[in-house]
């Protein structure tokens, strides 16, 4: 190759680097203006939609921009043309270039018609944001999310036809009322405890709620009647009730040796993470086991079947009763305390594996061994009225299975934290232990519950 070639060369390869970079640099640029001008517009998206808001709804919402960040939220309510804003926030910029705000953001935010002069009506929802963005001449990519709503600031009327006039700690009583509207909730708050309330007899304008006060109530208030419409919008009314005063007896139990190592074993198995000496795994049953099973059986009690399904006074096994509703029992081990528990039902002691058979028509809610109760029967007889069966030796329905009153369970036996064969036995109003001895009164639910029912449809 001559000498004469070289420059050309070299000019060829100069002119090549050249253009390369100057390729480079319009990509660079293209990409850097794909970037900074991204036309990806922020998302909105109602996380708790609701299209009736009432006297004080809630809103929750949140945003979104992946690409240049979020800039500014706006929130506002329009009703016949005026525009009153509900939320208002912008974010400063993170960044020079990319990622200049936030990728995600949400709220919740209170709509007060009253606050706003919002009229019962219809009205829009109207969800703004911007991202950084230098799309738009550099004002950011907007999005604006309409929702239209209706306001509803009439709260529901109660009208009750009955109240339950006196009622005793561990007692059952029932309201029926009658409701304005339609209700999403509606039924008894007493001492915390929520009982639902039912159409009565399949009434469509009538409702009855079972109630129970807790066994060491001291007084039997506050309560009252209680419903919510779909706006949110809560109904109330007060009604006092007299409390009757029950005697208390207080119960002895010894715990020997003998009785700690033949049930530890049975316990030991379903909680294996039971540890320590005999005594200190019995306070674990005794408490910690106690306590689990009562919240298991309030979250079966807890969806009951919508319709009555009892009819009459519940059956009563036939034998000795062997202990009593909410009777306190102080526990002895080598003559000294070492514990204290309330018994919440009645035990009924008769021959060995006696049938145990159903007090009341009823759909079996559970039917398996859960700690204390031993093998345990829960019937739903409806409207949130429950009856329990307890210390089976043996279970004979499932779960689910509809059984008519007097039909067989099971049979009689000493599972769970108990000492002998015999039937424990309570009844529930919506998880809430109540008083047997009211249930099995025919003369008590004729008064309290049957005769009322009657006048109330008339």
């Amino acid at each position: 190759m001559s000498k004469k070639n070289k420059p050309r060369r070299t000019s060829t390869t100069g002119r090549t680097i050249l253009i390369i970079l100057i390729l480079s640099i319009i990509a660079a640029c293209a990409f850097l203006g794909t970037m900074l001008f991204e036309p990806e517009k922020p998302r909105v998206t109602v996380t708790n939609k609701k299209n009736v808001m009432g006297v004080n709804s809630k809103i929750d919402f949140k945003v979104q921009d992946d690409r240049s960040g979020l800039r500014t939220v706006k929130v506002d309510v329009e009703q016949n043309g005026k525009v009153s804003s509900l939320y208002q926030t912008s974010f400063p910029r993170s960044s020079k270039l990319l990622k200049c705000g936030p990728a995600k953001h949400q709220e919740t935010i209170a709509l007060n018609p009253k606050k706003h002069n919002l009229v019962d009506g219809t009205a829009n929802l109207i969800f703004t944001t911007t991202d950084y963005s230098w799309n738009g001449f550099f004002k950011g990519n907007k999005t604006t999310l309409t929702q239209e709503i209706t306001i509803d600031t009439d709260t529901p009327k109660i009208s009750p036809r009955h109240k339950q006039r006196y009622i005793q700690p561990g007692g059952c009583g029932i309201v029926i009322y009658s409701l304005s509207e339609p209700a999403t909730k509606h039924g008894i708050l007493l001492h915390n405890n929520f009982f639902q309330g039912f159409p009565l007899e399949e009434q469509e304008d009538l409702y009855i709620a079972y109630f129970a006060l807790d066994w060491d109530a001291t007084n039997a208030g506050p309560a009252q009647i209680i419903a919510f419409d779909k706006a949110g919008n809560e109904g109330k009314l007060m009604f006092s009730m007299i409390l009757k005063k029950t005697n208390q007896k207080f119960d002895r139990i010894n715990v020997g040796d003998g009785f700690l190592q033949n049930k530890i074993p049975e316990f030991q198995q379903y909680y294996p993470e039971m540890h320590g000496s005999d005594m200190e795994k019995y306070l674990f049953i005794n408490n910690t086991v106690r306590t689990n099973n009562a919240q298991a059986i309030q979250t079966i009690c807890s969806t009951p079947h919508s319709k009555r399904l009892w009819e009459g006074r519940f059956l009563r096994m036939k034998g000795a009763s062997r202990a009593g509703f909410a009777d306190r029992r102080t526990y002895y081990y080598q003559g000294k305390a070492i514990d204290k528990q309330t018994h919440l039902g009645m035990d009924i002691a008769s021959t060995a594996a006696a049938e145990v058979h159903a007090a009341n028509t009823g759909i079996v809610a559970f039917a398996d061994y859960l700690g204390i109760y031993g093998n345990m029967v829960i019937l739903d007889h409806g409207q949130g009225i429950f009856s329990l069966y307890s210390h089976m030796s043996r279970i004979d329905v499932s779960q689910g299975d509809m059984v008519e009153k007097n039909g067989l369970l099971g049979h009689t036996g000493a599972t769970g934290m108990a000492g002998g064969d015999h039937l424990h036995f309570s009844m529930l109003a919506h998880g809430v232990f109540t008083s047997p001895l009211e249930w099995w009164d025919a003369a008590w639910i004729k008064v309290n519950i049957t005769d009322i029912i009657t006048d109330a449809q008339l």
